[in-house]
């Protein structure tokens, strides 16, 4: 099983949520979102995530082709 690179993971995380205890660890985040049918916030752009709206429809409509 290949070990958790929490420092590495959290350089890069791109939630806003500061209270978030499973911030760089992505495999509880991926988990924690999916129970709740979100996604986590570093599927979403950066003007998206900091609204917290995780939902599967909001992350449909950002990425939507507007034509």
């Amino acid at each position: 099983m290949t070990q958790c690179k929490i420092d590495a993971n959290l350089v890069r995380c791109p939630c806003s949520y500061e209270p978030c205890s499973r911030k760089g660890k992505c495999c509880e985040c991926v988990s924690y979102h999916r129970s709740l049918k979100e996604l986590p916030g570093c599927f979403f752009p950066p003007a998206i995530e900091r609204t917290y709206d995780r939902s599967v429809a909001r992350f449909l409509s950002a990425f939507a082709d507007k034509r």
